[in-house]
């Protein structure tokens, strides 16, 4: 079973051994060269296949997991595997790599359920520990603020830049959906100006329709609010305001339960202002 614990971490750890890769022995480095480039087949190799590989003994692998503070090799590698499942497109063959990779899957639906819901949990009892309220009060202050709001979350934050819309047009207030039709993505955004705000959503790996888009607001100047999953995730760097959402994770299968649940209170938020602006 996997839970929110074991949520993919690769980006963080490739940046690691990028910012700690001229520290290393040679020895070391080599092992490092082959991670970074060769996520997929470390994911699937086996420890003793891939030291024969590299013509190294096993034990360079595990004192390179010791390096970064891992008990093992093994325990390294779970990250590499566990990116690989969840960035397999159908949850068909997703399942298929579980069941090939992993022991003491739950099938039955019911205890689905109950795993679930319980990782779900945990996610959410996480979300009010890593969210502030002054960050709450900060985007809410520009979104009603802003004379358009903008949105674009892709693949599989799409439902979710498709239901902040729909609220925020609810409030009254003037919301854009960056779809993409045609593949117009920029020509959907380029009317903005620095009076408005730009609402990114995206996960690792980060989708680079979305990263283009940051890039153009920067140059205009457009206000930044960036739902994301890491402090290094390169939605952050020009964000007036981020909220990092670790989202709970069942089997390769990612929730979307904690970013709905920022969503609802940023909108739940933003009528009550706006209500308390009109009756004043």
């Amino acid at each position: 079973m996997n839970t929110n614990k074991n949520v993919d971490k690769l980006f963080e750890l490739k940046n690691t051994i990028l910012t700690r890769y001229d520290n290393l022995s040679k020895r070391l480095q080599q092992v490092a060269r082959y991670l970074l480039d060769n996520s997929n087949n470390v994911a699937m190799e086996t420890a003793t296949s891939i030291a024969e590989k590299l013509k190294i003994p096993p034990s360079t692998l595990i004192r390179f997991a010791n390096e970064f503070g891992f008990s093992g090799f093994n325990e390294l590698k779970q990250i590499f595997r566990q990116h690989y499942i969840e960035s397999t497109s159908s949850y068909t063959e997703r399942a298929r790599l579980l069941r090939s990779t992993h022991e003491g899957i739950p099938e039955d639906p019911e205890e689905i359920l109950k795993i679930s819901s319980t990782v779900n949990i945990q996610a959410l009892n996480q979300l009010q520990s890593n969210i502030s309220n002054e960050q709450l009060l900060s985007a809410i202050n520009l979104l009603k603020n802003a004379e358009n709001i903008y949105i674009i979350g892709v693949r599989r934050s799409f439902s979710l830049a498709i239901y902040t819309n729909y609220a925020l047009r609810h409030l009254g207030l003037k919301s854009h959906l960056i779809d993409g039709l045609g593949g117009m993505y920029k020509e959907e955004f380029n009317l903005c100006t620095n009076k408005d705000v730009l609402i990114s959503i995206s996960y690792a790996s980060y989708a680079e329709e979305v990263l283009d888009i940051i890039d153009y607001g920067v140059t205009v100047g457009v206000k930044q609010i960036c739902i994301t999953d890491s402090q290094v995730s390169p939605l952050v760097a020009f964000s007036d305001v981020n909220f990092i959402i670790k989202e709970a994770l069942l089997n390769g299968f990612k929730s979307q339960i904690a970013s709905m649940s920022l969503i609802q209170t940023l909108i739940i938020s933003l009528a009550l202002d706006i209500a308390k602006t009109d009756v004043t």
